[in-house]
């Protein structure tokens, strides 16, 4: 395993708390109070981000073993921005609704430098994965 140090550790458990509480704060409110008329997705995009709420509250005791809870935040909004923001913004077409979610989601770049990359090159990319299939001795 890859030593990560301690400043790190809890350079990451701030990370999760600051996803968690951020989540808290602004998803779990209109999901405990919604009215019965709630757009489909808009509920989804709630339950999903609550969902990752508790994932992110986990990582405060767990931070390695959550990393994909912080890159998944940090790809879907990259996402977002790149191919949802960035064409309305150079057409002229941003309305103040998504100004507000492009300015939630670059806070997103806060994770950036508090992620461990190296742990997670090691780890995701150039670790074996498991296999996928049974070992030939076990097939006879």
């Amino acid at each position: 395993m890859t030593h990560v140090s301690l400043l790190r550790l809890n350079l990451l458990r701030a990370a999760y708390a600051f996803v968690a509480i951020g989540i808290l704060l602004v998803i779990w409110p209109s999901l405990l109070s919604h009215r019965s008329d709630w757009p489909l997705m808009n509920s989804v995009v709630a339950g999903m981000m609550a969902g990752v709420s508790v994932l992110a509250a986990l990582g405060l005791r767990y931070p390695l073993q959550m990393l994909p809870v912080l890159l998944f935040e940090l790809l879907w909004k990259a996402i977002w921005l790149t191919m949802v923001a960035l064409p309305l913004w150079t057409a002229g077409r941003m309305d103040p609704r998504t100004m507000q979610s492009v300015i939630e989601c670059l806070l997103a770049v806060v994770l950036i430098p508090v992620i461990p990359w190296r742990y997670v090159v090691r780890t995701y990319v150039t670790q074996p994965g498991a296999r996928w299939r049974r070992p030939a001795a076990e097939e006879n």
